[in-house]
């Protein structure tokens, strides 16, 4: 379609962007064509020389590197996201807390795949945390935990399924680190539980926008607008504005 904006944009956007899209289509009449994906992977696209009008990104390295490189007009920060705990609903579960259940050696972890996709990374930066406060145990964290999903070579999620459900409720994990985005879902799932991370231990996700191309603009300035703010929100995500530093 050469009327179409064309978009790459972060796996974890993918449930709140068909309502942004389509608001924005409805108010200018143009079209996107979006193809979503780990953000670590889809810059190595960029930089292979890919052309795209738009890529967000679940972090702001990714979108200032192409800048830096020349294949971005500009960069801005759009929304915020944070670290959540998905678990397998069990009664060993009762009576611990987040930590206790992550360092629990009876259940299997699993996380996704760093520098493929940011929440890897924000995953490794939480472990580091850990390894601060409570010395071996972010270490030991690292070791344990199995990269799943968001790499090169991992197993493509089911359609219509979040990755922690998945890896989860077909017996791959017994917990998944994942985006807090997707808390208000997961808890839909009698098979799971969702443990809150505090903000001391927690790490924010800082999603930039890379406008790549002057066609882009209106649709990067729709999403800062109120109201892609407000549908951003809405989908449980942070504002721009509540937006921490990396």
């Amino acid at each position: 379609m050469a009327n179409s904006i064309n978009v790459l944009a972060a796996g974890s956007l993918r449930l709140v962007w068909e309502q942004l899209t389509q608001a924005f289509t409805e108010a200018t009449g143009t079209k996107v064509k979006t193809e979503f994906g780990p953000a670590g992977l889809l810059r190595q696209r960029i930089e292979q020389g890919e052309k795209t009008d738009l890529f967000a990104s679940a972090n702001t390295a990714h979108p200032l590197a192409i800048q830096q490189q020349g294949r971005a007009l500009e960069v801005n920060t759009f929304c915020g996201n944070s670290l959540c705990l998905v678990a397998r609903d069990t009664p060993e579960l009762d009576g611990l807390n987040w930590l206790s259940v992550l360092l629990d050696s009876r259940f299997r972890l699993a996380t996704s795949t760093p520098q493929s996709d940011p929440s890897g990374d924000y995953t490794l930066q939480m472990f580091e945390e850990i390894e601060r406060r409570h010395p071996g145990s972010g270490e030991g964290l690292r070791n344990k935990a199995l990269r799943l999903v968001g790499g090169p070579n991992s197993a493509a999620v089911p359609a219509g399924k979040l990755a922690s459900e998945w890896l989860i409720c077909s017996g791959q994990t017994d917990l998944f680190i994942g985006y807090t985005s997707y808390a208000r879902l997961l808890r839909e799932n009698d098979k799971l539980r969702v443990f809150n991370i505090p903000a001391d231990y927690n790490v924010r996700a800082n999603y930039a926008l890379a406008t790549c191309t002057e066609k882009a603009k209106p649709l990067a300035e729709f999403i800062l607008s109120d109201q892609g703010q407000h549908l951003l929100q809405n989908a449980g995500f942070c504002g721009r504005d509540s937006v921490m530093r990396e």
